[in-house]
């Protein structure tokens, strides 16, 4: 199989006679994809909610300061499980090509929506990579930290030196994951009928065509 074409991936028809539609992600990726999502947005606003006096509001959504508290490392190990389903499940679709660099140089008529001076490329972009990998070492980087300053369980292991190193980095860190969220669900308002992909696992043909030509070429060379 294709390095850009993960299992499940395929083309049909939804109806005779009707449009090409391509199977974009299973139901087991998508539900793994959602966890992730729900996690990170809960755990964004819980920790917000610990970040400072200002938003600590927030903590009533999860039944105040208390229960918050407790709460926040617990999504986080949700969130770490989770993305490692991801990660072990589309790692190889996203390592870096000749064509991602082609691709990022031209960032330009990426921003124009003007394709067809960008090479073609198979699943995902230079840009989806990007926050693939970002989110994966952010990610790796939340629950290194998180332990440290987990005092219920860890706090006999580290030195208060240490704890305070890691909330710093944990706080950083956890900004600069929000940031890339924000870039991720934008990007996927930006390009109409990228949503669709992870509430029903398909694309139009013509969607694939325009955005991933290499991977459905690949796709119906397959079958």
């Amino acid at each position: 199989m294709s390095t850009e074409v993960e299992k499940g991936d395929g083309v049909h028809r939804g109806s005779p006679g009707g449009p090409v539609v391509v199977d974009r992600y299973t139901a087991g990726a998508r539900i793994n994809h959602w966890i992730t999502a729900v996690s990170l947005v809960l755990l964004a606003l819980s920790g917000l909610a610990l970040f400072s006096p200002v938003l600590y509001p927030l903590s009533g959504l999860f039944g105040g300061g208390s229960t918050t508290r407790m709460l926040h490392p617990w999504i986080g190990v949700v969130l770490f499980v989770s993305f490692m389903g991801l990660f072990f499940r589309f790692f190889r679709l996203n390592l870096w090509e000749h064509t991602d660099s082609v691709w990022l140089s031209r960032l330009r008529d990426v921003l124009a929506g003007d394709e067809n001076k960008l090479p073609e490329v198979g699943k995902y972009n230079a840009g989806q990579k990007m926050v693939f990998w970002s989110m994966s070492l952010l990610i790796l980087v939340l629950i290194t930290s998180g332990v440290v300053i987990w005092d219920q369980y860890f706090a006999e292991y580290f030195t208060i030196d240490q704890r305070r190193i890691a909330v710093l980095v944990h706080s950083i860190t956890a900004i600069v994951a929000i940031c890339v969220w924000i870039v991720h669900v934008y990007a996927a308002i930006w390009v109409r009928g990228t949503i669709s992909a992870m509430t029903r696992g398909q694309v139009t043909g013509g969607w694939a065509w325009r955005h991933h030509r290499k991977w459905l070429k690949e796709l119906v060379a397959g079958k």
